[in-house]
Order: C-alpha cells, then structure tokens, then sequence
C-alpha cells in the first residue's frame, strides 16, 4: 500500500524518512549483526566447531573455537563476574556514542563505517549475554622457519569493527572536507 512515502523507507522516533546516509548505516548495522550472529550459531550448533577442533581451511587459515572473555584481540582477559557487567557497561556507553555520532554523521562512508563498528560490537555484546563470552573462530597463520606465527583469533564483529575504523581513518583524512562536522 502505498501512502506517497513508500514501503521501504525507514522512519526515526519522529515518523519522518531517515536522511539517505542514516540509512545506509542502520542497514550496515543490521547485516553486520545478522551475518555476525549467523556465522557463530552455525559454527557452533551446526558445524559443531566445539567438537571438531582445529579444522584447516588452507595452509595458513584455520578455523578454532576460542571463549575469548576480554575486549577486543582477547586483551584484558578476567572472567570475574563485576568485570564483564563493567564491561558491557562500557560497550553499551559506547554502541549509544556511535549511534548518536552516525545520527549526525553527513557523509555515506563515516555513517556506513559507524554502521558497521555498531553492529559489530552489538554482535559481540550479544555473545557476552548469551555465553559470557565473545565466539571467536578465525584464524590465519604463517610458518618460518620451523616456526608458527598466529595471528590473534577473531569473528565478522571484530572484522567490520576493524573495517569501520580503517573507513573512518580514510573519511577523517582523505575525504571530502566540505563534508565534515566541525
């Protein structure tokens, strides 16, 4: 049915249509969400990643199940009960930051980027709530010299957060600079 706006717009707390660059962030939350959520269920429930162990993919990319109970590359690791409440505390302080920042964002990467971080860090506040810690899979390492070099283990979250960084690093310094919030 259509009411002159179309079905397939999104509409803030106001009931008017989100800016076009809002939209795209909101939907890049959303799949990095999805994609994230999806990826560790099936890996986990399906896939039964938890049995199978370390399963080679290629000669330098594994996929392993590791709890990770720290932030971001298993940094700060402490499976004391207040420490994870203050964590998520933390992240949910954060993830409310961004949005407000995509809110106003003015340019499709910065938003887009924002819309990544957010979802990311959503998907990983999900898995702190449901297991008391983050479902890290991904594993890539090299061999030289007899010796092995891992890099740390991580999911699509830390993938898209990374990714969302790195795009508003490039939109920061590189962008078009008419574009940018003071």
């Amino acid at each position: 049915m259509f009411c002159g706006y179309g079905s397939a717009r999104f509409h803030g707390h106001d009931g008017r249509a989100m800016k076009p660059p809002l939209r795209l962030g909101v939907v890049a939350a959303i799949v990095t969400l999805a994609l994230d959520q999806a990826s560790k269920l099936w890996l986990l429930y399906v896939f039964d990643i938890g049995h199978r162990g370390t399963v080679k993919i290629t000669p330098f990319f594994d996929l392993v199940l590791a709890w990770n109970i720290g932030i971001s590359f298993g940094w700060f690791q402490n499976d004391n009960a207040a420490a994870q409440i203050a964590l998520m505390a933390v992240k949910t302080l954060a993830v409310i930051a961004l949005a407000i920042w995509m809110s106003r964002s003015h340019t499709v990467m910065a938003t887009v980027a924002l819309g990544l971080i957010i979802g990311g860090a959503i998907g990983n506040g999900i898995d702190r709530l449901a297991y008391g810690a983050v479902v890290d899979f991904a594993l890539f390492h090299v061999q030289i010299g007899g010796n092995t070099f891992n890099w740390y283990v991580f999911n699509l979250a830390d993938v898209a957060i990374v990714a969302g960084v790195m795009a508003l690093l490039y939109d920061s310094f590189v962008g078009v600079p008419a574009a940018k919030v003071p």
